[in-house]
């Protein structure tokens, strides 16, 4: 059977100020009361008082998806205009210092910060996380098995974190780089059924090391609270026709893989040191350089591989309606993806004669205006 593969989408967002164009290190609390007027358990806070994170509801498709995500960036955004805010889909900030921020005052970000310690305080950074419904669970592992191998796939055409702190970090994602410092990261390990998984569940917790599985930080996990696997490798878009490109692909390609099932076919899997290959080379170049292609043994550039991506999948986003978000990736390659985008703006901004203050301004100010880019106007 095919599963449901029903989305949800999981957006966390920068909140700036105007005029510094540095992080809001603590907004008004009316801010999130207003937006949790608005949106309800759509949107919460995050660890970081400068961060603020969206989540839809259960989206049966692609186009529903884009409905959800539309309305909630513009409350977020429009109510952030009220307050004197601007609102950033990015995965760091190009030049705010993570030691100046401040934690949300909550009982579980209090046990974060006595867990973790500088690990989690340092987490200036966003990511996007997308859920898709499947029932069975022996099956939900079977595709985390064959999904980890499109993962870096995934993450290069996101990257939106090439600063940190005010350097270029020579990477197009910054992020995982940071997020790797927490335990339990990275591409996840094969396991043989639900029974495995939940084993090494039960063990991590009776060890006294972690609470339940939402301590898991993998790239992609069987989620502990709804009956999904969620994708978690991503930065975060910043425009909204990217981040629904990538939802598209990822629910794209978990149904070629039901699809493949029927007819008793698999994905090869191959061991996590050649996947963790390619995520690093993802981090590194985003869509700019080539990927192992690990059948062949060999790199290709990273546009002939998601050509390849949409070949074989055109029978399924079409099937699930989301084929013209799927060719978006084309969009992707040709015009750069955000940390292309800000590279250029600080290259530019430098050669008219900006001083680097000027040119990280010119960063932020494209990344508030990009956000926004893809919806309404405001009335």
């Amino acid at each position: 059977m095919i599963p449901a593969l029903t989305l949800g989408v999981e957006e966390e967002y920068l909140l700036v100020d105007p005029d510094t164009r540095n992080l809001v290190p603590e907004p008004s609390p009316d801010y999130m009361k207003e937006c949790k007027d608005r949106l309800g358990e759509r949107v919460t806070p995050e660890f970081l008082k400068c961060q603020i994170e969206i989540g839809t509801p259960v989206c049966t498709d692609i186009s529903d998806a884009r409905h959800f995500l539309t309305a909630l960036r513009s409350v977020i955004i429009n109510t952030a205009d009220k307050y004197g805010m601007n609102v950033m889909a990015a995965s760091t900030h190009p030049f705010a210092q993570w030691g100046r921020q401040k934690h949300t005052a909550a009982p579980r970000y209090d046990l974060l910060d006595k867990d973790m310690g500088g690990a989690i305080r340092r987490m200036l950074i966003c990511g996007m996380h997308v859920h898709a419904g499947i029932e069975d669970k022996d099956l939900r592992i079977d595709l985390m098995n064959q999904m980890r191998y499109f993962l870096p796939h995934l993450l290069a055409l996101s990257t939106s974190s090439p600063f940190w702190g005010g350097h270029d970090m020579a990477m197009k994602c910054t992020r995982l780089g940071i997020f790797d410092s927490m335990p339990r990261t990275g591409i996840p390990d094969r396991y043989e059924s639900w029974s495995e998984y939940t084993r090494m569940i039960e063990r991590l917790v009776q060890a006294g090391v972690m609470e339940d599985s939402s301590k898991l930080w993998w790239d992609m996990r069987p989620s502990c609270r709804f009956p999904t696997l969620e994708m978690r490798v991503t930065d975060v878009c910043t425009r909204l026709e990217d981040a629904l490109c990538i939802a598209a692909l990822y629910q794209s390609l978990l149904r070629m893989f039901s699809r493949l099932r029927q007819r008793n076919m698999r994905w090869r899997i191959y061991p996590r040191i050649m996947l963790e290959e390619n995520r690093w080379r993802a981090q590194r170049y985003g869509v700019t350089k080539s990927m192992i292609d690990l059948g062949r043994g060999e790199c290709v550039p990273f546009g002939a591989l998601i050509e390849e991506i949409i070949e074989i999948v055109t029978e399924d986003a079409t099937a699930l309606g989301c084929l013209n978000e799927v060719q978006h990736a084309r969009t992707i390659l040709k015009r750069g993806t955000s940390a292309c985008r800000q590279l250029e703006t600080f290259a530019q901004a430098k050669q008219n004669g900006a001083s680097e203050e000027e040119a990280f301004i010119s960063v932020v100010d494209m990344l508030v205006k990009d956000t926004a880019a893809d919806l309404p106007a405001a009335n």
